[in-house]
């Protein structure tokens, strides 16, 4: 790893050629029960030795090492539906609607330390605005000039001709699709996206292009049902259950339904016949399916209460906004619940099946969801919402993710060998979830990043830039 510049060291409470953390739980991340009373031993940006404490010994190894007694460890989140880039929703209208074309630019100073700050250390961007900015920022956090975790940077967002924002690709066919998906390749970027408007033809072009390279293809659909894209060989379905359109009563070909897949969802029930085979599908063809509870979640309770450090960390006008709307929308919106309902127990099904679920909060700052603080909101959601185990929701945000991307040798959970990517928690996260937000120390390759350093860096900031 290179050397950190002075300007990230300050964001670092421990760097140590060898640390210990001594008394700790682990959380390994692979749904096991916690180990009370652990060591784990940090050497080079790897984990080199886990075990029960022992008895305190006179130290000669010149080793740094940290009593956290009442502290839980667990591996950094792998976010796999996280975003750079913040998205002005801004609107005065009666119908609490959002003016369009939203307006959406990269937060490259904030976005990258609240991920870091709350426990994410690797992060897909599943979609960029600025895809040159993501690649360069990519390359700055691992030259250690920027504080930040590890990105994995999906192109710009693959649409069909009816593009729904300013920054985002209008492919014109399967030609155009190709050239876009080497272009973006060759330039750096690792995996791509599939958006609403894209054709089917459109769709089979871009994956067969991305597979010729090893690289994948995720989509958030609406155009392309889930059957469609399972044909035409896509890796990975975004939002759940909640954007198939399969069941839609207007659905037409490489057209968007009115319902944006509402009707689909509210008529799947896991036992189901529609959703007994699609379920089925999907894990026959290894198509992974990306949870992300937090918008759905929030639009059906907007006056939940936000943790303070999340309002502390918006812009005066991205607080100003939020608060407006939180006020406008009153106790909630009912009428959402099904949705929220069906599609988590779809998740569980999928899940009992045999399909790899992974997940990430989709934050671009609306309803109060922003990076990092998503994350972990995500998280508990999976076990308040969905009703997994803290254990089971912690391996879904950590390996899960590393093993779709192909990293679960090196990162996802907690073993000798592996990177020393781990998150310092003040309490016990697998008796209470909520626990979850109480990060204080968060190891990247061995480094120990102040959680309240990095915050503070960035203070009333989100939203700016």
């Amino acid at each position: 790893m290179l050397p950190l510049l002075v300007a990230v060291m300050v964001q670092v409470r421990v760097s140590a050629p060898k640390v210990v953390l001594q008394h700790v739980e682990i959380i390994d991340g692979t749904g096991a029960p916690p180990r009370a009373d652990q060591s784990i031993t940090i050497e080079g940006g790897k984990i080199t030795a886990i075990g029960a404490t022992a008895q305190p010994e006179p130290r000669t190894d010149g080793a740094t090492v940290l009593d956290l007694t009442g502290y839980a460890v667990m591996p950094g989140i792998v976010g796999m539906h996280d975003h750079l880039s913040y998205g002005d929703f801004s609107s005065n209208r009666a119908d609490s609607g959002v003016s369009r074309p939203s307006l959406f630019r990269t937060m490259a100073y904030t976005a990258p330390r609240l991920y870091l700050a709350n426990g994410v250390t690797t992060a897909r961007t599943v979609g960029s605005v600025d895809t040159y900015e993501e690649l360069r920022l990519k390359h700055a956090v691992d030259s250690g000039s920027v504080p930040g975790p590890h990105l994995d940077v999906t192109g710009p967002f693959l649409s069909g001709a009816d593009i729904p924002g300013f920054r985002m690709i209008g492919l014109t066919g399967p030609e155009d699709a190709r050239e876009t998906v080497a272009f973006w390749a060759d330039h750096g970027v690792t995996s791509f996206k599939a958006y609403q408007g894209i054709t089917r033809d459109e769709l089979r072009a871009v994956v067969q292009e991305a597979h010729k390279r090893g690289l994948k293809v995720t989509g958030h659909l609406c155009s392309v049902t889930y059957d469609e894209a399972i044909e035409a060989g896509i890796d990975n379905l975004e939002h759940g259950f909640q954007v198939n359109t399969s069941l839609d009563p207007d659905k037409k070909p490489d057209q968007c339904s009115k319902a944006r897949g509402d009707s689909t969802l509210m008529r799947m029930t896991p036992d189901s016949p529609e959703a007994k085979r699609l379920i089925a599908s999907l894990v026959q063809h290894h198509v992974t399916i990306t949870s992300t509870l937090p918008n759905l979640a929030n639009s059906i309770e907007p006056q939940r209460t936000l943790n303070p450090a999340v309002l502390d960390a918006m812009a005066p006008k991205v607080r100003d906004e939020y608060l407006d709307w939180r006020n406008r929308n009153g106790a909630g919106r009912s009428a959402r619940v099904p949705l929220l309902q069906h599609d988590v127990a779809l998740q569980r099904a999928f899940v009992a099946a045999g399909g790899l679920l992974i997940s990430g909060p989709d934050p671009v700052g609306f309803g109060g969801n922003l990076p990092g603080f998503g994350d972990q909101r995500q998280i508990e959601l999976l076990v308040s919402a969905a009703g997994f185990t803290p254990a089971e929701a912690i391996k879904i945000a950590t390996l899960n993710g590393a093993t779709y991307l192909g990293r679960q040798d090196h990162i996802g959970s907690i073993a000798v060998g592996k990177n020393a990517d781990l998150v310092v928690i003040k309490g016990d996260p697998v008796a209470r979830i909520s626990d979850i937000e109480n990060v204080e120390i968060v190891f990247k390759d061995g480094i120990g990043y102040d959680t309240k350093k990095l915050l503070e860096s960035v203070t009333g900031l989100y939203g700016n830039y």
